[in-house]
């Protein structure tokens, strides 16, 4: 996928953040949609959105 397409799942993920379970759903479409180095791009982008909503760290069991 391009670049856009992780652009456009940041985006979504950052207007789903006030619902840890809307979150994990749309982590758990991303990894399907995502080349493996923008899976990892993911996941740094999750650790910074959990210093200011931990709730939000259990998303990260579906990038495993």
């Amino acid at each position: 996928m391009s670049k856009s397409m992780f652009d456009y799942t940041k985006m979504i993920l950052n207007k789903v953040s006030f619902d840890p379970v809307l979150f994990c759903k749309e982590v758990q479409k991303a990894v399907s949609r995502l080349l493996p180095h923008e899976i990892e791009e993911l996941r740094n982008f999750i650790l910074r959105i959990a210093l200011q909503k931990p709730e939000l760290k259990q998303s990260l069991i579906y990038l495993d």
